[in-house]
């Protein structure tokens, strides 16, 4: 307890660790999945899978600047994987959660699936602190961050179907997402050039759920 290192972090503050670039782009993404939420109790969930979808944005630039920093602490690398993780199970965990359970109008019938959600992120990434990658570029399951990337594709077809009908696709998806979450299989993590592809995505998305949202307050 005497160490001089550990006395001086104790010393530098919570907020001097919470300043660095890759936990403020990590803290961005908080932002988002907050903002989703909020839309998604509130019903506008066009606008809750845009926040959702830059929240995973967010998550894999949160890597790509801490890859790119030199210099940065043993420390800061320790903090920043804890409150990423943190924050994954808010963006990737309680927000999808939130959103099923307002498609659902908030029935006691979603709730199991809501819970299913939430468990799911947290053994998954309570997994992934402890064991980590496979190898370098390998995850055990498939990342959380894919479920909300596929539901953000899958939720354009929403006015095709009775919202009955498309209720039990979303719930069912959801479950089968937290099967392969879960799953002793290996998946590939997309990283380096694979965030160039993700940013177009997701900005074609948001141009997309943008024209929905000004077509229905038209």
């Amino acid at each position: 307890m005497n160490d001089p290192d550990h006395q001086r972090l104790h010393q530098t503050g919570m907020l001097a660790f919470a300043r660095d670039l890759p936990n403020i782009c990590s803290l961005a993404g908080l932002l988002c999945a907050v903002l989703s939420i909020y839309y998604a109790i509130l019903g506008n969930l066009p606008i809750a899978i845009i926040g959702m979808i830059w929240a995973v944005v967010f998550d894999w630039g949160d890597g790509l600047i801490a890859r790119r920093m030199k210099g940065r602490t043993d420390e800061y690398r320790a903090f920043g994987g804890q409150l990423d993780s943190l924050i994954d199970i808010v963006s990737f965990g309680i927000c999808p959660a939130v959103f099923l359970l307002s498609y659902g109008e908030f029935s006691p019938w979603f709730l199991p699936g809501a819970f299913v959600i939430v468990a799911v992120s947290a053994i998954r990434l309570s997994y992934f602190n402890v064991f980590g990658l496979v190898d370098d570029s390998t995850y055990m399951g498939l990342a959380l961050d894919n479920n909300v990337l596929i539901l953000a594709f899958v939720f354009l077809f929403d006015g095709l179907f009775g919202h009955t009908i498309f209720s039990v696709i979303i719930y069912a998806m959801f479950m089968i997402m937290a099967v392969f979450n879960l799953a002793p299989i290996r998946t590939p993590k997309f990283a380096g050039r694979w965030f160039y592809v993700l940013l177009v995505y997701v900005l074609a998305l948001t141009v997309i759920y943008s024209w929905i949202l000004w077509i229905k307050y038209q």
